[in-house]
């Protein structure tokens, strides 16, 4: 689609984003002030980032969307619709199966994502020649503020992004240009006195409204973590194998979303609920096949199949012991540990009278390591 000379480009960059299959497009100044980045260093300071260190080493660079890039004017801000077809909340009720994070059911939306974004800023740089830059959650861009700044959403009391039209589902990418655009009207806050979010937290991560601290969060635990998952949150991990979406899916504005158009962000039959059992007996190259173009992939099968020891340790199923029994010996220290962990939360929740061999035993009665 080609734009005419009289048409403003905004009218054609909108055009052309709905072509690709964004379900929203805005436009943010991205020289005005940036009070974003000094609440993100007070939530560096504060430890709340756990882990992730690579938070602390680009701090500078999050400052202000423009420390990347001093050329920078406009950012287009994109929004792509990834409702699920069924409530996230009800998978946590069948307790041998896993809960998958909505968002990681489907192909990667990095690689989903990115294609559309580098073809609408070749668009953009053909029609009005400029300068562009895509980004898709792998640069130092706080894109939520960017977002809210250019009338996609706002960041509710839980910090993510929630739409008025399509509740909290939105995956977002942004293209930067030297571009002078006209700016969308910034949303603003429409949580008003609802703290569902707040409330339904499994493991309370949430210090205040709008404040998170990530060291308590299933989402971070189960994923950017890299070691055993302190004890103190295991029980209330029940069956999250992979992120939780509980505060995403309470929230009221929900019921406007509506199920995403683009397939290859639907779930994936293998993964909408998958048996924790099968998960369990995953090697290297099994979780590997299973996770080709999914987002799980990147924290690697033993990161994964500790997550999944834990919810099977949550299961209250004593059939599932002969899977984290299998894995009391496994090469890994940490898929040990969880192993063991897992068996003695079985034999605790199958009774004293129990049958089920120790949660120390390996093969032949020798001790577990770990």
């Amino acid at each position: 689609m080609t734009t005419s000379t009289s048409e403003p480009i905004e009218t054609g960059l909108r055009a052309q984003a709905a072509d690709l299959g964004f379900d929203v497009c805005g436009f943010a100044d991205v020289t005005a002030d940036w009070p974003q980045g000094a609440r993100l260093a007070e939530f560096v300071a504060a430890g709340r980032h756990g882990e992730m260190g690579w938070m602390e080493a680009t701090l500078a660079r999050r400052s202000h969307p423009r420390a990347m890039w001093p050329e920078a004017r406009s950012a287009i801000m994109l929004g792509m619709n990834y409702g699920p077809a069924i409530d996230p909340l009800a998978a946590l009720e069948a307790k041998t199966r896993g809960a998958i994070s909505v968002y990681a059911q489907g192909d990667d939306y990095h690689e989903v994502i990115k294609p559309k974004l580098k073809a609408l800023a070749h668009w953009l740089a053909t029609a009005a020649p400029c300068q562009v830059k895509v980004f898709v959650d792998t640069a130092p861009l706080m894109e939520k503020p960017l977002a809210q700044a250019a009338g996609l959403g706002w960041q509710g009391k839980h910090t993510n992004l929630v739409s008025r039209d399509f509740g909290s589902w939105l995956f977002l990418g942004a293209v930067l240009t030297d571009l002078p655009l006209a700016p969308d009207a910034a949303e603003t806050d429409h949580c008003g006195a609802c703290r569902a979010c707040l409330d339904v937290c499994p493991t309370k991560a949430f210090p205040a409204p709008y404040q998170l601290d990530a060291r308590r969060c299933l989402s971070y635990l189960t994923i950017e973590a890299s070691g055993p998952m302190p004890a103190e949150f295991r029980a209330a991990m029940g069956a999250r194998i992979y992120g939780c979406d509980d505060c995403l899916a309470v929230c009221p504005w929900n019921k406007f979303a509506s199920v995403s158009a683009a397939a290859r962000l639907h779930a994936r039959e293998t993964l909408a609920s998958p048996r924790l059992a099968d998960l369990a007996a995953l090697d290297d190259a099994a979780f590997r096949a299973l996770f080709a173009k999914n987002p799980i992939k990147r924290i690697g099968r033993d990161r994964f199949v500790r997550n999944v020891l834990y919810a099977i340790g949550n299961s209250g199923d004593a059939s599932l012991a002969v899977a984290a029994r299998a894995l009391l010996e496994d090469p890994n220290p940490v898929v040990r540990e969880a192993a063991a962990w897992a068996m003695g939360r079985l034999k605790y929740s199958a009774g004293p009278n129990t049958n089920m061999p120790s949660p120390l035993a390996g093969e032949g009665g020798r001790e577990a390591d770990g």
